[in-house]
């Protein structure tokens, strides 16, 4: 079974790139909807809740896990693949090896929460690969309720958007990296006010190749993997609107369980 952990219905956006990169593998999924979100908490208890929620999948039987939470992604990696002995992925590293690969000019925008951009892990990724890089970060604190309350079509969540991309169209970005896996939710309305011509990288999809291709190399892994198309939802806490949002990121019927760690 391949587990997935977010803050909240983000990590669903990788849920489904999981799906299709992979179609008919199990899947269990936690979403922490109850301590979201993660991108306003201090490192340390980002770090302990990404150690209980991977606990929680492997008690209940992952064999890989993917850290669907930029946020966790930027603070506990480390800690988590100290801890667990197991095939450890998370959507950082690979967003990051596709925006270096781009052709042209390497002008690359990030957008994620404080807690990803005050670490400075995109920039630090990109300029050990890419010296010649530019990397321009920017915070984007706000999207992630807008997300979660499914406010995703509001002019608020227009303008708001608008605001937030103005500093990197002004700087002519020729790749924008969506930094939180809830950002995708929203990827219409970013690449429009970003503009067209700007590269979008999502993370989610990146990591569902980076599994994808880890599985084709080794075997036997991948045939300890469940392939019966059984997937499990957990969260924190279950609110109409999660509920809602789930199905239509999912594009199918799911039933959520209420687990609190």
């Amino acid at each position: 079974m391949i587990g997935i952990f977010d803050s909240g219905i983000g990590g669903l956006t990788t849920v489904r790139a999981i799906m299709q990169a992979l179609p008919g593998y199990n899947i269990l999924y936690y979403g922490d909807t109850a301590r979201m979100p993660y991108g306003s908490k201090s490192p340390e208890t980002v770090r302990q809740y990404a150690m209980e929620n991977t606990r929680f999948l492997v008690e209940n039987g992952a064999k890989i896990i993917i850290i669907a939470c930029n946020s966790a992604a930027s603070t506990a990696m480390e800690a988590v693949t100290a801890s667990f002995h197991l095939p450890v992925f998370e959507v950082v590293d690979p967003a990051v090896q596709a925006a270096v690969n781009a052709k042209g000019s390497l002008r690359i925008g990030v957008i994620g929460t404080r807690a990803t951009i005050r670490s400075g892990i995109y920039e630090s990724k990109i300029k050990a690969l890419r010296p010649d890089a530019t990397v321009h970060s920017v915070p984007c604190p706000l999207l992630v309720p807008l997300v979660e309350e499914g406010w995703l079509h509001t002019p608020e969540t227009v303008r708001i958007v608008k605001k937030y991309l103005n500093p990197l169209k002004t700087r002519q970005v020729t790749s924008l990296i969506l930094g939180c896996t809830h950002y995708p939710i929203l990827k219409k309305i970013i690449h429009r006010k970003i503009g067209k011509h700007v590269r979008i990288i999502d993370s989610g999809s990146c990591v569902a190749q980076t599994v994808t291709d880890y599985l084709r190399q080794h075997p036997d892994m991948d045939a300890q993997l469940e392939k019966t198309n059984l997937h499990r939802f957990y969260v924190s806490d279950i609110t109409e609107q999660f509920a809602i949002s789930a199905r239509t990121m999912l594009q199918e019927p799911i039933r959520l369980s209420q687990i609190r760690m």
